[in-house]
């Protein structure tokens, strides 16, 4: 199978290449003002930055970043969704199963409600995210071992008390600050303003991942039967873990909470055909970044000039996509 598997990954993988590549030409052509092709290409490869030069503008410092900022928070979440599904072997975990969303949103909404500024707001709702991490790692790791059953137990009460809080905020924010904090709750790329540190953190986190993709193939079969090949398991989780946190986090710092994308993303991609964690990693950042890409055009586009929360977008096509995939598997 794996074999099969691999033969059928270099194709996907230039299949993808070439999806990426259109779901980032279709976010630099569509938009509220329209810009021909040609003109697009002309901007792209002009290095004019006259006041005049309306098209430039829009393509360079509008359209452009906010590709940047979609491909990149898509890429993140497809990335955590791999990994959290190996490491829980549920098919049904997602990145902010564990509650790394719940805490940075409590955070976010928390500043946003105190009327603080973007800069403290990304500052409360990192050091939420990361009370997250800390706390289920906490109750869920100890000196003997890591039990998996207490590690989503905790992320599934912790996202629910998160939840809970998160609706006591917008009931006792102002009406004015509402609709803000609903963008930031269902993902918001328009707002994202620096793209490098996600990038970054993209490639690293790949890089890293694809280091252990062989161990992931082995871990994929269980538990005993990894450590009986002779996988070094606890270690193997615990960065599985980090891994995936550090993921959602940068994803979470740049547009908010996107979802979806980390839960049907990996399954698209092995309903596809491919279990191989050598393909799987790389083809599902692919598909994840392609996928918010053009889910956040069409929120752009659909109702110009007014703008609707990518995270809408991403559940009103993942949801007939998937379910046309399982349709047709046999």
């Amino acid at each position: 199978m794996i074999a099969w598997n691999v033969g059928r990954g270099p194709k996907l993988l230039a299949l993808f290449l070439f999806f990426a590549a259109a779901s980032a030409f279709a976010g630099l052509l569509f938009g509220s003002v329209h810009i021909p092709a040609e003109t697009v290409a002309q901007a792209l490869l002009s290095s004019s930055d006259g006041k005049d030069n309306v098209a430039h503008q829009i393509v360079w410092q509008l359209r452009l970043p906010r590709i940047l900022a979609a491909f990149a928070c898509g890429g993140l979440l497809a990335l955590a969704g791999v990994l959290l599904q190996v490491l829980l072997r549920n098919p049904l975990a997602d990145p902010y199963i564990l509650g790394v969303s719940g805490g940075a949103a409590v955070g976010a909404l928390l500043a946003m409600l105190l009327g603080w500024g973007l800069v403290l707001t990304n500052i409360v709702s990192l050091a939420g995210a990361l009370a997250a991490i800390a706390i289920v790692f906490g109750l869920s790791f100890r000196a003997g071992g890591w039990n998996l059953y207490r590690l989503l137990l905790t992320g599934v009460v912790l996202s629910a008390g998160c939840g809970a809080l998160t609706t006591l905020i917008l009931t006792l924010a102002p009406a004015s600050d509402v609709k803000g904090m609903l963008f930031w709750l269902m993902g918001d790329v328009s707002r994202a303003e620096e793209v490098l540190p996600a990038w970054v953190t993209l490639c690293v986190v790949t890089a890293v991942s694809m280091l252990f993709s062989r161990s992931l193939n082995v871990l994929g079969l269980g538990q005993l039967k990894a450590q009986t090949l002779g996988v070094a398991v606890l270690p193997l989780q615990v960065g599985l873990y980090f891994c995936a946190s550090v993921a959602t986090v940068a994803a979470l710092m740049l547009a908010g909470a996107i979802g979806f994308v980390g839960l049907i993303v990996p399954h698209a991609v092995r309903l596809l055909g491919v279990s191989d964690f050598r393909w799987l990693l790389p083809l599902s950042i692919l598909l994840g970044g392609s996928f918010l890409t053009l889910a956040d055009t069409l929120a752009r586009t659909l109702w110009a000039p007014q703008q609707l929360p990518v995270g809408v977008l991403t559940a009103l096509l993942g949801v007939p996509m998937l379910l046309l995939l399982l349709s047709r598997k046999p």
